[in-house]
């Protein structure tokens, strides 16, 4: 870099008052590393979810144990003695829109960590060209794609929802149980869709006519047709609410099928009640579960129950009150907001060693009183054990096995234990 120097005492005022600007500059810089690293700064925790076009059920729940997990960090005391902070965006269906409000809760609302996106698509993007970047910690409690394990994304982004390389072996186990060696397959053509069918079929052993198809297309009929074409005796739909709606109205309205086993996205009462018990009861699918002997499931079925009357039926719901108390515990471990600090503390926080914590209440509390002493926790879910291996996957976890009731009702089933291989 070359330097050019003048003479003059007006050019050493020039010179004096630009010093004086860099030294400014500087301490401002200092100050705001500083405020990054300072434990009196209120931890501040974003969420991310499609408001738009997603269940309105489904997210109201999810919302309801984000806000919950929240309400028990700030009762005990919150993070650093003050409570955290929360802010929401909308990521739509859209993943460009996803990116956008993700930088907007980074750049604009300064946040230090996120919960969701609840989408695969939307959290591929966000992890490779927003939080990665940025270094913000993210957990997402529902993004299932086997994808997400090798993106790109600075070790910043965990789940607390097992990948679907765990779940495509049960679907497919379910579907064979069923009596079926001959089925189609319709899946939505994006990270998640592409992900559980391929898991799908990787553990299939009878004849299978897979079809991709658009989230948000009108009809499905041609596709529908094209997978019954081999003498198909069950459809497998992996696709969301809507869709899923229309392809089995479709198919039974075209007499293409009449028996079905479904993926976790379609895991909704509204299913069975749009169609009839009649239609769906005794059809089953797949999703997340949690053991049955979990104290720290009890403990937060009973706080959800004691804030919102009821528990809710739907997934992922246990999952995003793991993912907003993991990131809030790993902040008090490290005793710091900055995003790499809290990051090198999720492992620690949910696996030994550490005194044994739950979620609810008073697991919270006394993971929080055990930190601040300056003590180790192990912090046990309401989904489950959350411990994370290399990657931001879990080691362990359930998928639940569940069926749709003549009643118009979902009836859990059963429980198959995931362990990660070692291999």
């Amino acid at each position: 870099m070359m330097t050019r120097v003048w003479g003059g005492a007006r050019t050493l005022r020039v010179l004096a008052a630009a010093a004086l600007l860099a030294t400014c500059a500087a301490a401002d810089l200092a100050a705001e590393a500083a405020a990054e690293s300072d434990p009196s700064t209120a931890l501040k925790i974003g969420l991310l979810m499609d408001f738009s076009s997603g269940s309105a059920d489904v997210l109201t729940d999810r919302q309801r144990a984000f806000e919950l997990a929240i309400k028990h960090i700030n009762a005990a005391g919150g993070v650093f003695g003050r409570p955290v902070a929360t802010v929401v965006g909308d990521t739509t269906a859209d993943p460009e829109t996803a990116v956008a409000q993700a930088r907007r809760l980074v750049d604009v609302e300064g946040v230090h960590a996120i919960v969701g996106p609840n989408s695969s698509a939307n959290a591929l993007v966000i992890a490779e060209r927003v939080i990665g970047p940025a270094g913000v910690p993210t957990i997402s409690f529902s993004a299932t794609s086997p994808r997400l394990t090798a993106a790109a994304d600075g070790d910043y982004l965990f789940r607390t929802a097992l990948s679907d390389v765990s779940q495509g072996p049960v679907l497919a186990r379910v579907t064979r149980e069923q009596g079926f060696d001959n089925v189609g397959l319709l899946y939505v053509d994006d990270a998640w869709g592409q992900g559980l069918a391929g898991a799908f079929e990787a553990a299939w052993d009878g004849a299978l006519n897979a079809v991709a198809v658009g989230r948000d297309q009108a009809t499905f009929l041609a596709e529908l047709r094209k997978s019954a074409s081999e003498g198909a005796q069950a459809l497998v739909v992996v696709a969301f609410e809507a869709a899923a709606l229309t392809m089995v109205r479709e198919a039974l309205a075209n007499g293409l099928y009449d028996r079905f086993t479904f993926g976790d996205a379609a895991k909704r009462v509204s299913l069975v009640r749009a169609l009839g018990g009649d239609r769906l009861g005794g059809m089953y699918g797949t999703g997340p579960a949690t053991a049955s002997e979990s104290a720290a499931s009890a403990a937060w079925e009973a706080a959800y129950v004691a804030e919102y009357g009821a528990l809710p039926v739907l997934a992922y719901v246990k999952e995003a009150y793991d993912a907003t108390a993991a990131l809030a515990l790993a902040a008090a471990a490290a005793g710091s907001v900055d995003g790499a600090a809290i990051r090198d503390r999720l492992r620690a926080i949910g696996s030994p060693p550490g005194s044994p914590v739950t979620a609810g209440p008073h697991g919270i509390a006394a993971a929080l009183h055990a930190l601040a002493a300056g003590g180790d926790i192990d912090y046990e879910g309401a989904s489950g054990s959350i411990d994370w291996d290399e990657l931001g996957d879990l080691r362990s976890g359930h998928i639940g096995i569940w069926r749709f009731t003549e009643g118009e009702r979902i009836e859990e089933v059963g429980a198959v234990v995931f362990e990660e291989s070692d291999n």
